[in-house]
């Protein structure tokens, strides 16, 4: 049984770790929204409903309303023409038809195809509390934000540049942003708390993706799911809920994903589970920092020999540990010592080392970041101060480009800021999922495969993400059986965000395209 102390504290350890990635926004308070329906002048949607993201907001109504533009990019000297619609759609409840929430997208459709039977890809981040911004903004629209990774500043002023790496070419894009997030909000007689736990959740977003697909004559196209840290547990819950309605659902991508809440040892009250998971990840910010002994000469190898040890070797010795307090064996302290770049007297005095140890470790005075343990911070920085400097780093760069990008690329203007991050959303959430304290997700992916067997899977990771580490997801995954034949398995360099490294990017996308082609549908 989960104590509801450690529960308490790691909901605010990850709230404030969500702030220093995603900043602040507006919003408001209050239940009050404007009844005038938004107007479009001289090309701009100006929406001016007063969208309130706090736990007890609901609008008393809302209208469904969007504005399109027309644009261009060139791909390779091929040009791509593309409408983008920005605005609101009503999630309503399939049996009834009652309005749930009102829904804040994004969608980019390439023209001059064959849309009916195109893929389609639904994009959300995780939190649970955050916007699509990070998706959106970084990863794979036509447009993206020039904000490298890892990087300890990012170049002013902050830029969003055409995106050679879009996924526009395969497939129609559409980012969400969950409610009390970004500018979607509950209807009354909802609140927004009403969608702030595991399964309200995931069937508000199947409702929203049933909505879009009737309302944009898309229930043909072969649907994708994308979902990122959070978002990758909401995504096997929402694929059996689509599969279930009878949704044409063909795939799911897995971005460095927690797919089970009970597995991950920071979570969970000190003393109770291994770290073993964390390991190789470890080790990877050991190497990129020269700390690992010897330094490795080729990454993926290297990785693949930390596993083996840390689960033939370490992870034994841990249990002993748990079960009997047996100290760690010498030889042991030393391997381990050696792929983490530590003493070994310091896994012999802390056994179980937890990631945000690690973090503070590594370096002397320095704090490595838990969303890509490849940035660094003196502890007294600036960058350091809000607990995560590889998302401090990036927070002014989202928060500037995402107001800039709605108003003068898709021309929408709101009257409240956008918020990327709203903390009391994690704070209130409701966790309990299929009877347990905690959600575990991977009995909902064996339902989806088990409802659709030809479903595929596209699960990624980074090697320096301390948040979500690779390994562990793995490791979940494994508890699939049989394992499905449509599950492919990828590493990368880089961290939580693996698309917003430069020099990954392009083979992120080369396996994304090639995930999306193999579905079938039109080009």
């Amino acid at each position: 049984m989960l104590h509801a102390r450690r529960m308490t504290g790691w909901a605010s350890l990850l709230a404030l770790l969500l702030a220093a990635c995603g900043g602040g926004g507006g919003g408001g308070g209050g239940t009050a929204a404007s009844d005038a329906p938004p107007g479009v002048e001289g090309g701009l949607l100006n929406d001016p409903v007063r969208y309130a993201l706090d736990a007890n907001a609901a609008l008393p109504s809302a209208t469904e309303s969007s504005v399109q533009t027309s644009q261009q990019l060139s791909l390779d000297g091929t040009p791509i023409d593309y409408q983008t619609d920005t605005g609101h759609l009503t999630a309503s409840d399939p049996v009834s038809g009652a309005a749930k929430a009102s829904m804040f997208y994004v969608a980019y459709t390439r023209k001059g195809v064959a849309s009916a039977s195109r893929p389609l890809v639904f994009f959300y981040n995780g939190g649970p509390g955050s916007a699509s911004v990070w998706l959106h903004l970084g990863s794979y629209a036509p447009k993206r934000l020039a904000a490298p990774m890892p990087a300890t500043t990012v170049p002013q002023p902050y830029r969003m540049v055409d995106n050679p790496q879009t996924l526009l070419r395969e497939a129609d894009l559409v980012f969400v942003d969950a409610v009390g997030t970004g500018y979607s909000q509950a209807i009354a007689p909802n609140s927004n708390r009403t969608f702030w736990g595991v399964d309200a959740d995931a069937l508000l977003f199947r409702d929203f993706v049933l909505r879009y697909t009737a309302k944009f004559q898309r229930q043909a196209s072969p649907l994708v799911l994308f979902g990122e840290s959070y978002g990758g547990l909401r995504s096997p819950i929402l694929a059996a809920a689509l599969l279930a309605a009878g949704a044409p659902l063909q795939g799911v991508v897995l971005q460095s994903a927690i797919l089970n809440y009970n597995s991950n040892c920071a979570v969970l009250d000190p003393g109770r589970l291994s770290c073993s998971a964390f390991v190789p990840s470890y080790a990877a910010a050991a190497a990129w920092f020269q700390r690992a002994r010897p330094m490795p000469t080729e990454l993926p190898s290297f990785e693949q020999q930390v596993i083996a040890y840390a689960e033939a070797q370490y992870e034994p010795a841990a249990q002993a540990w748990l079960t009997q307090r047996l100290a760690l064996a010498a030889p042991i302290a030393q391997q381990l010592g050696d792929y983490s770049g530590l003493a070994a007297s310091t896994w012999q005095a802390e056994p179980l080392l937890y990631p945000e140890r690690f973090r503070r470790l590594l370096l002397p005075s320095q704090l490595i970041g838990r969303y890509d343990a490849r940035v660094a911070a003196g502890v007294n920085d600036a960058l350091a101060s809000e607990g995560d400097p590889s998302s401090t780093v990036l927070t002014a760069a989202f928060v500037s480009s995402i107001a800039e990008h709605l108003r003068g690329n898709l021309k929408y203007q709101a009257s409240v800021n956008y918020r990327l991050v709203n903390n009391e959303v994690i704070e209130q959430w409701q966790w309990r999922h299929d009877g347990h304290e905690l959600p575990d997700a991977i009995p909902d992916l064996a339902l989806a495969f088990g409802l659709r067997p030809t479903l595929k899977l596209l699960v990624i990771g980074g090697y320096h993400d301390l948040a979500t580490p690779f390994r562990l997801t793995e490791q979940d995954l494994a508890r699939l059986a049989p394992q499905p034949a449509g599950l492919q398995l990828r590493r990368y360099v880089g961290g939580h965000m693996t698309y917003l490294d430069d020099q990954v990017r392009p083979a992120l996308r080369a396996d994304l395209a090639g995930f999306l082609t193999s579905l079938g549908g039109a080009p």
